[in-house]
């Protein structure tokens, strides 16, 4: 029997890659807001993971509060140095205690911080250069008791909403696929005064892309001014040499715009991170769970890094969204878009949410085939809800891009 919980729109608007103007950011790994974002979800997996070691089961923990302050430091061409440690605060809520077994909480949360930081960062000396804090604390009463009625599905953990939509657009996929390039093995290996925080901005307006590229570039790779300008311009040819993968559009990139030479005024660093300068972050500050902040779409502001992977909705049902957006137009070619939003009741078995909505715009050829089309997608949405436990599992593992 179908699922009256469920509707699907026929809209009547334009794909976002037929509008005039579009907006997209991405807050690349080293940025402080990523940086944090990683840290907490590194802590939620590592406590899941000795949770279901120690007692079969993942436990009540939300780790979805954090902040990195930034420190301070002195860079010149050739050489930096941090001067004042930075500072990661990990808060939320997680269970110390079950049926005789302790857990560690607080060194497995602040020991996943260290280790996210050694991964993802090249020039940070993590054990002199950062100072690492847990404030979590014991998990409140009531949440803790919605875990405990849960039986053979999780009930939600609070009342929220998730989104997820597909395909991505052409400046969509550029700017996220910019920055993964820009931060990867090979191309440090090709430019390594290419920072790990790296933020891009790709605007569309009619059919030219400009992406302004914010790079931390590191100083101990640089040694004057001319060569900093000479890398600068290989990386925005480089860039542009890629795009040709994502985009038949004009591309027009910018690096460092703000920067000014004329006094002196360069983006380098000691660590290839902002963060070692004052530049702080927060979790929930950067790219959804797609990876991107994009304002032209329907968007959810939950921040579902740190978040149980169990039973908490402000990360399942923006995974799950996401997946039933992609399958739709796979599946089915000739939709356009699809953008899938799904909104829980706290205490509501978490395969039944309190509503689904799949917005589709179909090809204008097929436009006739919207009440099969509904048909299917409905049954799409239906068996990932009727199967939503595999979700925990693949947070868990790192399937998921979560941030």
């Amino acid at each position: 029997m179908p699922n009256s919980n469920i509707t699907v729109i026929n809209s009547t608007h334009r794909a976002l890659s037929e509008q005039d103007v579009e907006y997209v950011e991405r807050k690349g790994i080293g940025h402080p807001d990523s940086l944090i974002d990683g840290i907490v979800e590194k802590a939620a997996v590592e406590l899941s993971k000795e949770y279901i070691e120690k007692t079969g089961m993942v436990l009540h923990h939300n780790i979805d509060k954090g902040l990195i302050v930034g420190g301070t430091s002195e860079v010149r061409y050739g050489s930096g140095r941090i001067t004042k440690p930075i500072e990661v605060i990990i808060a939320g809520r997680a269970t110390r205690e079950f049926n005789g077994a302790s857990i560690p909480v607080d060194e497995i949360v602040t020991k996943a911080a260290a280790d996210y930081l050694k991964e993802h960062t090249r020039f940070l000396d993590v054990e002199n250069e950062v100072r690492i804090s847990s404030k979590v604390l014991k998990g409140s009463a009531d949440l803790n008791s919605i875990f405990k009625r849960s039986k053979s599905v999780p009930l939600a953990n609070d009342t929220s909403f998730g989104i997820g939509f597909a395909p991505l657009t052409d400046t969509e996929r550029l700017t996220l696929e910019t920055e993964k390039m820009l931060n990867s093995r090979d191309y440090k290996l090709k430019v390594p005064a290419v920072g790990e925080d790296i933020k891009v901005m790709g605007v569309r307006v009619g059919s030219k892309i400009t992406l302004t590229v914010a790079i931390a570039f590191v100083a101990q790779f640089i040694h004057d001014a001319e060569e900093y300008q000479k890398i600068k311009e290989r990386v925005a040819g480089d860039i542009i040499d890629y795009s040709k993968k994502f985009t038949n559009n004009e591309v027009e990139v910018f690096i460092n715009y703000g920067d000014s030479q004329e006094n002196e005024e360069v983006y380098i660093t000691k660590s290839g991170l902002s963060c070692e300068s004052g530049d702080d972050g927060q979790v929930g500050r950067g790219n959804r769970v797609n990876g991107l902040i994009t304002p032209f779409r329907s968007m959810s502001l939950e921040a579902a890094a740190g978040k149980n992977p169990l039973n908490h909705v402000g990360k399942i049902y923006n995974v799950l969204a996401g997946e039933i957006a992609n399958d739709a137009v796979k599946l089915y070619p000739y939709i356009k878009e699809c953008t899938v939003s799904i909104v829980s009741q706290i205490g509501r078995p978490i395969n039944d949410p309190k509503h689904l909505n799949i917005n589709l715009i179909l090809d204008g050829s097929d436009s006739k085939k919207f009440d099969s089309t509904s048909k299917k997608v409905r049954e799409i949405a239906e068996d990932y809800l009727e199967n939503i436990g595999y979700i925990t599992n693949e947070i868990i593992s790192g399937k998921h891009q979560i941030f």
